[in-house]
């Protein structure tokens, strides 16, 4: 059955403003390594869940070669499925220009996507597994690309990938990583996402890259974190990024996701995980904790398995104990 109540939802939560921003990726990166395939009806579905639980930047799909990628093979037809909602930004995956290219044509024939995500690895071995691209190749394919996105009427965001380490060549030097969201910036990408693809960050790495990033592009500068949970170091490492000023986070639902081109690479930080996190440090992510929940539990039915997240399997603790003193009082 789909979900009929996100309209109202999402009016609200626009009306409402959070202190940081969730961008959703299940979708998307959240789904893009598992090898059952979703459904298109269980994809959109997805979708209008996770608006009406508040989140209204999501991650819906990418334009890459289904060959590569067989989860992304419907991505036209999630896009053309999509509830039309005030306030709601869906982004799309661009890996190269014919991704764009796919992008601009969802935008004719329905009201199509919003943002293209654009992506530059850090390291050569790992652009030319993912992408086909040496870092040079990556920076001049992706000036292009942002040039193309905001020509057509999109707003144009870029993904650092391997920002804090690469699966093929090892630690990546800062600087390096710098350099690029400094020339990436010149070329005109209007957000800029540090990616731990594989998840080998720690909190004060991950916090002074941000602290150096802003001093680099400005305090005003949009950046986002992109972290992936494999060792642990998820909720630590957002906090730290946020504690260095960063506002935009990227999590799926349930903790899903994994990149199919690099070796290692677990799952995302969990939108539960995220949402119990600043929730209880008094920071509203416009996120509902309860819906998130029972979300979770609906899309692990779907996917036929418990999803990873440690609060989608704990539950909310502060719930838990006002259920139990209402009991208690009863």
């Amino acid at each position: 059955m789909r979900y009929t109540g996100a309209t109202e939802v999402c009016i609200q939560s626009e009306m409402k403003r959070a202190l940081v921003q969730i961008v959703e990726v299940s979708p998307r990166d959240g789904l893009q390594n598992e090898t059952e395939l979703v459904s298109t009806a269980d994809k959109i579905s997805l979708v209008e869940r996770l608006v009406a639980l508040g989140a209204l930047r999501i991650e819906v799909a990418s334009f890459v070669n289904p060959r590569r990628v067989p989860q992304m093979a419907d991505a036209e037809a999630v896009i053309a499925g999509l509830p039309d909602l005030p306030g709601v930004s869906y982004i799309a995956l661009c890996l190269n220009e014919r991704g764009v290219d796919r992008a601009i044509a969802s935008r004719l024939r329905a009201r199509g996507v919003d943002e293209a995500g654009c992506v530059l690895v850090a390291t050569d071995s790992f652009g030319i597994a993912n992408q086909g691209q040496t870092i040079a190749d990556g920076i001049a394919a992706n000036r292009a690309m942002i040039a193309k996105a905001k020509a057509a009427g999109m707003a144009a965001q870029l993904t650092i990938a391997a920002s804090f380490g690469c699966p093929f060549e090892g630690l990546v030097p800062q600087a390096c990583v710098l350099d690029l969201a400094e020339t990436m910036a010149e070329a005109g990408a209007e957000e800029i996402a540090f990616a731990d693809t594989i998840g080998v960050g720690v909190p004060a790495q991950v916090g002074e890259m941000f602290e150096r990033a802003f001093e680099r592009l400005g305090r005003d500068f949009p950046l986002r974190a992109h972290l992936h949970d494999t060792r642990g170091m998820g909720p630590g490492n957002v906090w730290a990024a946020y504690q260095a000023g960063c506002r935009v986070f990227d999590s799926a639902l349930g903790g899903l996701g994994g990149c199919p081109f690099a070796p290692g690479a677990a799952g995302n930080v969990a939108t539960e995980e995220l949402t119990y996190l600043f929730g209880r440090s008094g920071v509203d992510c416009g996120i509902d904790l309860p819906a998130a929940l029972a979300a979770n539990s609906w899309f692990a039915e779907i996917m036929g398995k418990a999803l990873p997240s440690k609060v989608g399997r704990a539950g909310d603790f502060i719930a838990k104990n006002q259920s139990n003193g209402e009991r208690e009082a009863a």
